[in-house]
Protein backbone atom coordinates (compact mmCIF):
# COMPACT_ATOMS: atom_id res chain seq x y z
CA UNK A 1 0.00 0.00 0.00
CA UNK A 2 1.58 3.54 -0.81
CA UNK A 3 1.14 6.30 1.74
CA UNK A 4 0.97 9.88 0.80
CA UNK A 5 1.47 13.13 2.25
CA UNK A 6 -1.28 15.57 0.99
CA UNK A 7 -0.69 19.32 2.29
CA UNK A 8 -3.79 21.70 2.50
CA UNK A 9 -6.63 18.76 1.32
CA UNK A 10 -9.37 19.98 3.61
CA UNK A 11 -9.69 22.67 0.16
CA UNK A 12 -10.83 22.43 -2.78
CA UNK A 13 -8.52 20.90 -4.92
CA UNK A 14 -7.20 19.58 -2.39
CA UNK A 15 -10.00 17.50 -1.05
CA UNK A 16 -11.26 16.62 -4.48
CA UNK A 17 -7.82 15.05 -5.33
CA UNK A 18 -7.82 13.08 -2.32
CA UNK A 19 -11.06 11.71 -3.02
CA UNK A 20 -9.61 10.75 -6.24
CA UNK A 21 -6.92 8.97 -5.41
CA UNK A 22 -8.60 7.26 -2.32
CA UNK A 23 -11.51 6.10 -4.80
CA UNK A 24 -8.49 4.24 -7.70
CA UNK A 25 -6.38 2.92 -5.58
CA UNK A 26 -5.62 1.21 -2.18
CA UNK A 27 -3.81 4.09 -0.89
CA UNK A 28 -3.67 5.53 2.44
CA UNK A 29 -3.33 9.37 2.71
CA UNK A 30 -2.02 11.69 5.56
CA UNK A 31 -3.98 15.15 5.59
CA UNK A 32 -1.85 17.89 7.06
CA UNK A 33 -3.73 21.43 6.87
CA UNK A 34 -4.05 24.26 8.95
CA UNK A 35 -7.88 24.88 8.32
CA UNK A 36 -7.17 28.38 7.82
CA UNK A 37 -9.00 28.57 4.50
CA UNK A 38 -10.09 24.81 4.19
CA UNK A 39 -12.66 23.03 5.66
CA UNK A 40 -13.40 20.01 8.21
CA UNK A 41 -15.89 19.20 6.28
CA UNK A 42 -14.25 17.93 3.51
CA UNK A 43 -11.77 15.97 6.09
CA UNK A 44 -14.75 14.41 7.61
CA UNK A 45 -16.36 13.59 4.47
CA UNK A 46 -13.17 11.80 2.95
CA UNK A 47 -11.94 10.22 6.84
CA UNK A 48 -15.88 8.71 6.61
CA UNK A 49 -16.09 7.36 3.01
CA UNK A 50 -12.67 5.89 3.29
CA UNK A 51 -12.18 4.45 6.62
CA UNK A 52 -8.95 3.11 8.34
CA UNK A 53 -7.22 5.27 5.04
CA UNK A 54 -6.92 8.91 5.89
CA UNK A 55 -5.65 10.55 8.97
CA UNK A 56 -5.37 13.93 9.51
CA UNK A 57 -3.37 16.09 11.50
CA UNK A 58 -3.84 19.85 12.04
CA UNK A 59 -1.13 21.56 11.68
CA UNK A 60 1.02 24.06 10.08
CA UNK A 61 3.57 24.37 7.12
CA UNK A 62 5.69 27.13 9.01
CA UNK A 63 5.98 24.40 12.56
CA UNK A 64 9.07 22.29 11.73
CA UNK A 65 8.49 20.27 15.03
CA UNK A 66 4.77 19.01 13.78
CA UNK A 67 5.84 18.86 10.44
CA UNK A 68 9.08 16.78 11.80
CA UNK A 69 6.76 14.62 13.36
CA UNK A 70 4.32 13.96 10.60
CA UNK A 71 7.15 12.78 8.50
CA UNK A 72 8.93 10.66 10.63
CA UNK A 73 6.10 8.70 11.42
CA UNK A 74 5.77 6.34 8.53
CA UNK A 75 7.33 5.73 4.91
CA UNK A 76 5.64 8.40 2.91
CA UNK A 77 6.24 7.31 -0.94
CA UNK A 78 5.34 11.36 -2.37
CA UNK A 79 4.28 14.35 -1.43
CA UNK A 80 1.58 15.85 -2.89
CA UNK A 81 1.40 19.51 -1.98
CA UNK A 82 -1.76 22.27 -2.40
CA UNK A 83 -0.87 24.68 0.85
CA UNK A 84 -1.01 27.85 -0.36
CA UNK A 85 -2.51 30.98 -0.49
CA UNK A 86 -4.16 31.67 -4.08
CA UNK A 87 -5.80 34.96 -4.60
CA UNK A 88 -4.21 36.93 -7.35
CA UNK A 89 -5.56 40.80 -6.68
CA UNK A 90 -4.98 39.53 -2.52
CA UNK A 91 -1.64 39.01 -3.53
CA UNK A 92 -0.76 42.60 -5.44
CA UNK A 93 -2.67 44.51 -2.15
CA UNK A 94 -0.44 41.84 0.41
CA UNK A 95 2.46 40.34 -1.11
CA UNK A 96 4.16 39.44 1.95
CA UNK A 97 1.84 36.92 2.94
CA UNK A 98 2.17 35.33 -0.41
CA UNK A 99 5.79 35.04 0.03
CA UNK A 100 5.93 34.02 3.39
CA UNK A 101 2.98 31.36 3.20
CA UNK A 102 3.67 30.09 -0.60
CA UNK A 103 7.70 30.17 -0.68
CA UNK A 104 8.98 30.19 3.10
CA UNK A 105 6.24 27.68 3.92
CA UNK A 106 7.23 25.40 1.05
CA UNK A 107 10.71 25.81 1.69
CA UNK A 108 10.48 24.51 5.33
CA UNK A 109 8.77 21.62 4.23
CA UNK A 110 11.15 20.58 1.49
CA UNK A 111 13.95 21.08 4.25
CA UNK A 112 12.22 18.46 6.25
CA UNK A 113 11.21 15.84 3.36
CA UNK A 114 15.00 15.98 2.52
CA UNK A 115 15.79 14.85 6.26
CA UNK A 116 13.48 11.84 5.84
CA UNK A 117 14.44 11.18 2.19
CA UNK A 118 11.24 11.94 0.78
CA UNK A 119 12.11 12.00 -3.30
CA UNK A 120 8.84 11.96 -4.93
CA UNK A 121 7.16 16.13 -4.59
CA UNK A 122 3.99 16.83 -6.49
CA UNK A 123 3.51 20.59 -6.72
CA UNK A 124 0.26 22.42 -7.51
CA UNK A 125 1.35 24.97 -9.38
CA UNK A 126 -0.53 27.58 -11.78
CA UNK A 127 -0.94 29.21 -15.23
CA UNK A 128 -0.19 32.63 -13.27
CA UNK A 129 3.31 31.69 -13.87
CA UNK A 130 3.21 32.74 -17.49
CA UNK A 131 2.26 36.28 -16.72
CA UNK A 132 0.78 37.41 -20.56
CA UNK A 133 2.66 35.61 -23.02
CA UNK A 134 2.87 37.46 -26.36
CA UNK A 135 4.78 34.50 -28.60
CA UNK A 136 2.20 31.20 -27.97
CA UNK A 137 -1.34 30.99 -27.65
CA UNK A 138 -1.96 28.29 -26.65
CA UNK A 139 0.53 28.67 -24.03
CA UNK A 140 3.25 25.64 -24.09
CA UNK A 141 4.98 24.51 -20.81
CA UNK A 142 8.48 26.23 -23.10
CA UNK A 143 6.97 29.80 -22.80
CA UNK A 144 9.32 31.62 -21.04
CA UNK A 145 7.67 32.20 -17.55
CA UNK A 146 6.96 36.39 -16.64
CA UNK A 147 4.40 36.25 -14.05
CA UNK A 148 2.52 39.49 -13.42
CA UNK A 149 1.90 39.65 -9.70
CA UNK A 150 3.13 38.13 -6.47
CA UNK A 151 1.07 35.11 -6.57
CA UNK A 152 2.51 33.83 -10.16
CA UNK A 153 5.41 34.98 -8.74
CA UNK A 154 5.72 32.71 -5.54
CA UNK A 155 4.86 30.00 -7.48
CA UNK A 156 7.40 30.76 -9.76
CA UNK A 157 10.01 30.81 -7.11
CA UNK A 158 9.11 26.91 -5.89
CA UNK A 159 9.31 25.45 -9.15
CA UNK A 160 13.13 27.13 -9.40
CA UNK A 161 13.99 26.26 -5.79
CA UNK A 162 12.34 22.74 -7.24
CA UNK A 163 14.66 22.27 -9.59
CA UNK A 164 17.70 23.16 -7.47
CA UNK A 165 16.98 20.87 -5.17
CA UNK A 166 17.37 18.30 -7.89
CA UNK A 167 20.36 19.37 -9.06
CA UNK A 168 21.93 18.97 -5.65
CA UNK A 169 19.87 15.75 -4.73
CA UNK A 170 19.79 13.47 -8.20
CA UNK A 171 17.47 11.49 -6.26
CA UNK A 172 14.53 14.22 -5.92
CA UNK A 173 12.17 14.33 -8.26
CA UNK A 174 9.18 16.23 -8.81
CA UNK A 175 6.04 16.95 -11.02
CA UNK A 176 5.05 20.98 -11.12
CA UNK A 177 1.40 21.39 -12.68
CA UNK A 178 0.20 24.73 -13.90
CA UNK A 179 -3.09 24.97 -13.31
CA UNK A 180 -5.95 26.98 -15.24
CA UNK A 181 -9.01 27.94 -13.63
CA UNK A 182 -10.49 25.44 -12.07
CA UNK A 183 -14.61 25.07 -11.14
CA UNK A 184 -17.40 22.93 -10.64
CA UNK A 185 -18.18 20.17 -7.82
CA UNK A 186 -18.14 16.12 -7.54
CA UNK A 187 -19.69 14.36 -10.50
CA UNK A 188 -20.24 11.55 -8.18
CA UNK A 189 -23.30 10.10 -6.66
CA UNK A 190 -21.60 10.84 -3.29
CA UNK A 191 -21.71 14.63 -4.43
CA UNK A 192 -20.58 15.74 -1.43
CA UNK A 193 -17.44 17.87 -2.34
CA UNK A 194 -17.24 21.39 -4.10
CA UNK A 195 -16.42 24.76 -3.85
CA UNK A 196 -16.99 25.86 -0.13
CA UNK A 197 -15.15 29.53 0.12
CA UNK A 198 -17.27 32.00 1.48
CA UNK A 199 -16.30 35.94 -0.60
CA UNK A 200 -14.79 34.05 -3.19
CA UNK A 201 -13.63 35.93 -6.15
CA UNK A 202 -13.75 32.68 -9.01
CA UNK A 203 -16.28 33.38 -11.64
CA UNK A 204 -17.80 30.69 -12.36
CA UNK A 205 -18.34 30.32 -8.03
CA UNK A 206 -19.48 34.02 -8.24
CA UNK A 207 -22.00 33.24 -10.90
CA UNK A 208 -23.51 30.86 -9.34
CA UNK A 209 -24.02 32.43 -5.77
CA UNK A 210 -25.97 34.94 -7.99
CA UNK A 211 -28.39 32.00 -9.41
CA UNK A 212 -29.07 31.24 -6.56
CA UNK A 213 -29.84 34.43 -4.65
CA UNK A 214 -26.74 34.38 -2.20
CA UNK A 215 -25.22 37.34 -3.84
CA UNK A 216 -27.45 40.41 -5.83
CA UNK A 217 -24.92 41.21 -8.16
CA UNK A 218 -21.96 40.40 -9.68
CA UNK A 219 -19.47 42.35 -11.40
CA UNK A 220 -17.03 42.33 -14.95
CA UNK A 221 -13.68 43.48 -13.77
CA UNK A 222 -12.86 45.17 -17.61
CA UNK A 223 -14.55 44.70 -20.62
CA UNK A 224 -12.06 46.98 -22.70
CA UNK A 225 -9.46 43.87 -23.53
CA UNK A 226 -8.33 42.83 -26.64
CA UNK A 227 -10.37 39.69 -26.72
CA UNK A 228 -13.17 38.68 -28.75
CA UNK A 229 -16.02 40.24 -26.68
CA UNK A 230 -13.77 42.60 -24.51
CA UNK A 231 -13.38 40.59 -21.48
CA UNK A 232 -10.93 38.01 -20.36
CA UNK A 233 -10.69 34.80 -21.62
CA UNK A 234 -9.56 31.92 -19.58
CA UNK A 235 -9.32 28.05 -19.96
CA UNK A 236 -11.83 26.37 -17.50
CA UNK A 237 -11.25 22.91 -16.19
CA UNK A 238 -13.49 20.75 -14.55
CA UNK A 239 -12.43 19.82 -10.71
CA UNK A 240 -12.47 16.22 -11.27
CA UNK A 241 -10.52 16.02 -14.87
CA UNK A 242 -8.08 18.20 -12.79
CA UNK A 243 -8.21 15.71 -10.12
CA UNK A 244 -7.46 12.77 -11.80
CA UNK A 245 -4.82 14.74 -14.04
CA UNK A 246 -2.27 14.71 -9.98
CA UNK A 247 -3.17 11.01 -9.82
CA UNK A 248 -1.96 10.40 -13.63
CA UNK A 249 0.77 13.06 -13.15
CA UNK A 250 2.11 11.06 -10.06
CA UNK A 251 1.62 7.58 -11.25
CA UNK A 252 3.88 8.41 -14.25
CA UNK A 253 6.39 9.85 -11.96
CA UNK A 254 6.54 7.01 -9.88
CA UNK A 255 7.25 4.97 -12.89
CA UNK A 256 9.42 7.02 -15.46
CA UNK A 257 11.98 8.83 -12.24
CA UNK A 258 11.66 11.48 -14.52
CA UNK A 259 11.01 14.93 -13.24
CA UNK A 260 8.27 17.00 -15.77
CA UNK A 261 6.11 20.31 -15.89
CA UNK A 262 2.76 19.85 -17.02
CA UNK A 263 0.23 22.34 -18.18
CA UNK A 264 -3.41 21.18 -17.00
CA UNK A 265 -6.09 22.60 -18.97
CA UNK A 266 -8.27 21.58 -21.95
CA UNK A 267 -6.75 23.93 -24.55
CA UNK A 268 -9.81 25.87 -25.18
CA UNK A 269 -10.74 29.42 -23.62
CA UNK A 270 -14.05 30.83 -22.56
CA UNK A 271 -14.46 34.82 -22.06
CA UNK A 272 -16.07 36.50 -18.85
CA UNK A 273 -19.25 37.35 -20.38
CA UNK A 274 -19.28 33.62 -22.48
CA UNK A 275 -19.14 31.92 -18.60
CA UNK A 276 -21.60 33.93 -17.45
CA UNK A 277 -24.18 33.77 -20.23
CA UNK A 278 -23.69 29.87 -19.53
CA UNK A 279 -24.26 29.74 -15.89
CA UNK A 280 -27.89 31.85 -16.93
CA UNK A 281 -28.32 29.53 -19.10
CA UNK A 282 -28.02 26.36 -17.29
CA UNK A 283 -29.19 27.45 -14.35
CA UNK A 284 -32.65 29.22 -15.48
CA UNK A 285 -31.80 32.30 -13.40
CA UNK A 286 -31.34 36.10 -14.59
CA UNK A 287 -29.23 37.78 -12.38
CA UNK A 288 -27.51 41.69 -12.73
CA UNK A 289 -23.94 42.10 -14.13
CA UNK A 290 -22.34 45.01 -13.70
CA UNK A 291 -19.21 46.30 -15.95
CA UNK A 292 -16.43 47.50 -13.20
CA UNK A 293 -12.53 48.68 -13.81
CA UNK A 294 -10.09 46.33 -14.33
CA UNK A 295 -8.49 44.25 -11.64
CA UNK A 296 -4.73 44.56 -10.87
CA UNK A 297 -2.55 41.53 -11.66
CA UNK A 298 -5.27 40.26 -14.38
CA UNK A 299 -3.88 38.80 -17.58
CA UNK A 300 -6.34 39.14 -20.72
CA UNK A 301 -5.77 35.71 -22.13
CA UNK A 302 -4.29 32.31 -20.70
CA UNK A 303 -5.44 29.42 -22.51
CA UNK A 304 -3.31 26.32 -22.18
CA UNK A 305 -1.48 23.73 -24.72
CA UNK A 306 -2.20 20.30 -22.83
CA UNK A 307 -0.61 18.11 -25.29
CA UNK A 308 2.49 17.31 -23.22
CA UNK A 309 0.44 15.69 -20.12
CA UNK A 310 -1.73 13.81 -23.10
CA UNK A 311 0.57 12.43 -24.47
CA UNK A 312 3.39 11.87 -21.23
CA UNK A 313 0.47 10.21 -19.17
CA UNK A 314 -2.42 8.15 -19.16
CA UNK A 315 -4.63 11.40 -18.17
CA UNK A 316 -7.96 11.84 -20.47
CA UNK A 317 -10.18 14.72 -20.11
CA UNK A 318 -13.78 13.37 -19.08
CA UNK A 319 -16.04 16.68 -18.32
CA UNK A 320 -13.89 19.14 -20.89
CA UNK A 321 -17.76 20.94 -21.60
CA UNK A 322 -18.42 24.69 -20.10
CA UNK A 323 -21.69 23.56 -19.65
CA UNK A 324 -21.34 20.32 -17.62
CA UNK A 325 -18.87 22.50 -15.68
CA UNK A 326 -21.36 25.45 -14.86
CA UNK A 327 -24.15 22.90 -14.21
CA UNK A 328 -22.53 20.93 -11.37
CA UNK A 329 -20.95 23.90 -9.61
CA UNK A 330 -24.77 25.27 -9.73
CA UNK A 331 -26.27 22.22 -8.35
CA UNK A 332 -23.41 22.15 -6.09
CA UNK A 333 -24.11 26.02 -5.08
CA UNK A 334 -27.96 25.09 -4.31
CA UNK A 335 -26.94 21.88 -2.29
CA UNK A 336 -24.81 24.49 -0.28
CA UNK A 337 -28.37 26.19 0.90
CA UNK A 338 -30.14 23.32 2.45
Amino acid sequence: MQIYFFTGAAGYIGSHTAYYFLKNSDCKIVIFDNLSSGFRENVEFLMQTFPQRVEFVQGDLGDSMALENVLKSCCFDAIIHFAASLIVQESVQNPLKYFQNNVTNTTNLLQITQKFAINKFLFSSTAAVYGEPKEHSPIQESAIPNPINPYGESKLMIEKILYALQVANPNFKSVILRYFNVAGALMDKQGALGQRTKNATHLIKVACECATNKRAKMQIFGSDYETRDGTCIRDYIHIDDLASAHFFALQSLLESQTSEIYNVGYGKGFSVKEVIDCVKKVSGKDFVVESAKRREGDPSVLVSDNHKILSKTKWQPQFNQLEMICRSAYLWEEKLQT
